[in-house]
């Protein structure tokens, strides 16, 4: 599948969709704050061994961080994983406007 090079960012190894970049997105979103995994988990609604699989792999390889007692949050250096959830939301708003408007077109041919 091709990509688009003025968007693409070879180190940010996420696919819309997954549990990986739902957890990424709510912490980029929010990174004013720090969660722990249980918040996580009941915010974005995924089982438990997920979830902790899920922090680790991303802890560990630099996409998320965590305080000394256990708390994830974004990193703030990392303006790729910033870029991407605007991109994420920008499609989601794009969809979401686009699904509005063709309920809205459906209505006014009744």
């Amino acid at each position: 599948m091709p990509v688009h090079l003025e968007s693409h960012d070879p180190d940010v190894d996420l696919t819309p969709g997954t549990t990986k970049s739902d957890i990424v997105g709510f912490l980029y979103r929010n990174d004013e704050y720090g969660y722990s995994p249980q918040e996580i988990r009941d915010e974005l609604d995924i089982p438990h061994s997920t979830a902790k699989v899920t922090l680790k792999r991303l802890f560990d390889t630099d996409y998320i961080d965590k305080t000394p007692d256990g708390y994830y949050h974004a990193r703030s250096e990392r303006e790729d994983l910033y870029r991407y959830t605007a991109a994420l939301d920008g499609l989601d708003r794009m969809f979401t406007d686009h699904e509005e408007g063709a309920s809205t077109d459906d209505s006014e041919q009744t």
